[in-house]
């Protein structure tokens, strides 16, 4: 009798191991690889979308989508269930300031502008990492009252919208020179964490992030590295109104709410984990390029943009089961002492 072995099909079982090893070490690459699939999708639906031309005016709507997400990430990174909701809310109570206050009393140029909404920014995120990080307040809860109270500061002084005068901030949507306005917000940003990251407390914040006995084990001042994640988000979202600002050239507290889940789903779609420690701006501003070219997409198909939502909450869910199932045991790595893998 002649006996049949059958041996099985395990190459495509290797493969998915090797897949879930690699996002394991590049947190980000499931966004990169989503973010190249949508744009080729978007190219495809709509040839001028990578005409030079519109490139400026896309990567100007793009900014505020990167630079919210950025917002949301070192308050995630610093673990502690840390989250910002206020993130979105300061982004629009940023705007509103700027428009109403600072460019018809003679503030808005940029020298005065940028660093008076930046230290807005950081005010207001120093508050929430009081409360949450000296204070001990839940992070929800912390932040969702922040987020109250911006949005009824911004309806305050702007109940309905108001248009901009002519001001330097359109130029971030589209160019300054012959190079793009996005390049000088998100790239400021970027070169901001490039900065933070040379430093030893990017160290200790993905330490803390990773676990607080670990951290506090290690000498690190837990308390304090968690405050000032939380200010930086905030200078993050000042930045952030000034490139919505630039986008849609009026105060508005109408736009800023669309945000808020934005934030969320691109931190988590782009491989920051949501209980701390791994992530950093690059996966922050993967994520929200998926964010937005899913937005896109939708639009360019003629989809109602009521299904928006509907995509923005797939999206997260998406992204957490995702994060759940490709961390193993990826936060015990970080709180061991191996910080540096996976965060960009």
């Amino acid at each position: 009798m002649t006996t049949i072995s059958v041996r099985p099909a395990s190459n495509l079982g290797s493969f998915a191991a090797a897949f879930r090893q690699a996002a394991r070490e590049h947190s980000s690459l499931f966004a990169l690889i989503l973010a190249v699939v949508l744009l080729i999708a978007n190219v495809a639906n709509l040839p001028q979308f990578a005409s030079p031309s519109e490139i400026p005016g896309e990567l100007g709507t793009l900014a505020p989508f990167v630079l919210v997400a950025m917002a949301s990430t070192p308050a995630i990174l610093s673990g502690g269930a840390g989250i910002d909701l206020s993130v979105a809310p300061l982004m629009g109570l940023v705007n509103v300031m700027f428009v109403v206050y600072l460019l018809p009393h003679g503030f808005g140029n940029p020298a005065i502008a940028i660093p008076a909404m930046l230290l807005v920014g950081a005010l207001v995120g120093t508050a929430n990492g009081v409360m949450v990080a000296v204070l001990r307040f839940p992070p929800v809860i912390a932040t969702l009252g922040t987020y109250f109270v911006l949005a009824g500061l911004g309806l305050d002084i702007a109940p309905d919208p108001v248009s901009a005068s002519q001001n330097w901030t359109d130029q971030l949507a589209t160019s300054i020179g012959h190079i793009p306005g996005a390049v000088f917000t998100i790239g400021g940003a970027f070169l901001f964490w490039y900065l933070i990251r040379r430093l030893p407390y990017h160290r200790a914040l993905l330490a803390v992030g990773g676990g607080d006995a670990a951290a506090f084990s290690a000498g690190v001042n837990a308390t304090l590295v968690r405050l000032l994640a939380y200010t930086i988000g905030g200078m993050m979202a000042g930045l952030a109104g000034l490139a919505l600002t630039g986008t849609i050239q009026s105060a508005d507290t109408t736009v800023w709410p669309d945000y808020v889940i934005v934030a969320l789903a691109a931190v988590a779609l782009g491989g920051t984990s949501l209980s701390g420690g791994r992530g950093g701006f690059v996966c922050a501003a993967l994520g929200a390029t998926c964010v937005f070219l899913i937005q896109n997409l939708i639009s360019v198909l003629g989809v109602s943009v009521f299904y928006l939502q509907v995509a923005y909450g797939a999206v997260l869910l998406v992204a957490v089961v995702l994060g759940s199932s490709l961390s193993g045991q990826g936060s015990a790595n970080l709180a061991g002492g191996n910080l540096a893998a996976g965060s960009t």
